[in-house]
């Protein structure tokens, strides 16, 4: 796909990958939707890095989880440019809960977490699709998490989460081919201001023990995360209902101690 010109919709792109995103493809000459909930000033920030980085670019306030606030957003697309080329369904909902203690999750939890990352993902692809198959192409990349291949992650409810939006990415994929293709990114831990908000003080133990076991000894950065995100786009032609690891190679399991 041509980035230049094209519309596309970053949700949850005020910080984080999301952000980096965004950014990326205003860099690229895309016309970029930057949404946001609750961060406000971030998205002001990002809005304004993208103009810098050479987009056009709309600053959109929705919830995903509310339906109306998708349709409203892809429609705020569509009133400025008259088209949506791509979907980044970046906004992302967790609690923070140890694995160990099942008290720690209520139904209520896992309600919320599933409204954002499952209902709030197939709201915005259903509200995205028509103008998609009307341009007939399209792109959408949902951020996943190896947390939904491996079980981890911050709480059970994400995790569980995000093994549901591996299979709706697949789901999206038959049904949508042969205009648009629905991919998925699986960032393993990240170096956000929102994971180590999330993870408090334990936060340099599991980035240690993170470098210690994966293959590729580091964790990420957004920027890393939002490469691959925009590549999907861009390019890879030939890929569709794939779910594409960014982890450090931390899904193949904790590497041997080397003697």
């Amino acid at each position: 796909m041509e980035l230049k010109n094209a519309v596309c919709i970053v949700t949850g792109s005020a910080t984080g990958i999301g952000a980096a995103s965004a950014v990326m493809l205003a860099g690229k000459g895309a016309r970029v939707v930057v949404n946001y909930s609750k961060s406000e000033d971030a998205a002001r920030a990002t809005l304004k890095a993208c103009e810098a980085a050479g987009g056009e670019a709309l600053l959109v306030k929705a919830d995903i989880a509310q339906d109306t606030d998708c349709r409203r957003m892809a429609q705020a697309a569509l009133d400025k440019w008259g088209r949506i080329d791509a979907l980044v369904n970046n906004a992302g909902a967790t609690k923070f809960a140890d694995h160990a203690k099942l008290d720690a999750l209520s139904a209520d939890d896992f309600l919320r977490i599933y409204s954002v990352n499952v209902v709030g993902t197939y709201q915005m692809v259903r509200a995205c699709a028509p103008a998609m198959k009307q341009n007939g192409r399209g792109a959408v990349v949902n951020v996943s998490s190896i947390a939904g291949k491996n079980g981890m992650g911050s709480s059970m409810a994400y995790a569980a989460s995000k093994g549901a939006l591996n299979t709706l990415t697949m789901s999206l994929a038959r049904s949508l081919g042969p205009e648009i293709r629905v991919n998925a990114v699986c960032p393993g831990l990240i170096d956000t201001s929102w994971t180590r908000a999330g993870y408090g003080e334990r936060f340099a133990a599991i980035e240690q023990r993170y470098k210690q076991g994966s293959a590729l000894g580091r964790v990420g950065t957004s920027e890393e995360v939002a490469a691959v995100i925009v590549w999907l786009i861009e390019g890879a032609e030939l890929i569709t209902g794939d779910t594409i690891m960014v982890d450090s190679g931390m899904h193949m399991g904790l590497i041997p101690r080397k003697t």
